[in-house]
């Protein structure tokens, strides 16, 4: 078999996180599946390179995908994890982040102030965070 091969960490846990990031971020979903994945499985490790294990022959990477600019300074990048085990030939999907605010978009809708999705349990700190953005814009 030519190539390498996408596994999973927690595949219920990661399918939830794609599932978030299609109804909330439907550029990073594309970009994930057409490009990204594609490029994986041809052996073709993208993003930064965080960690590596020469004796194990495995290497961790974060992969920085397409997100709006106001959202990325709110919540933080959005990127997907993953290890390469490079004698298997497996990449291993680890997660995607910020996982705290997709996996609670996949569990209710979210709401948005400002056109910027906020979380429910930290509603008024990510529209501080908001106000603060757009202040700090219009000086």
């Amino acid at each position: 078999m030519k190539g390498y091969v996408l596994d999973y960490i927690d595949e219920n846990e990661f399918k939830k996180l794609e599932r978030a990031l299609k109804k909330y971020n439907m550029l990073a979903f594309k970009k994930i599946n057409f490009e990204y994945y594609p490029a994986l499985r041809n052996g073709k490790f993208l993003g930064e390179l965080v960690s590596q294990n020469k004796k194990e022959h495995t290497a961790k990477y974060e992969l920085k995908l397409p997100s709006d600019k106001m959202f990325t300074q709110v919540h933080g990048d959005v990127k997907l994890i993953y290890t390469v085990y490079e004698k298997e030939k497996v990449v291993m999907l680890d997660t995607i982040t910020p996982s705290d605010i997709l996996l609670e978009g996949h569990k209710s809708e979210l709401t948005t102030y400002k056109g910027i999705m906020i979380s429910k349990a930290n509603a008024s700190k990510d529209m501080f965070k908001i106000d603060l953005l757009n202040m700090l814009q219009n000086k």
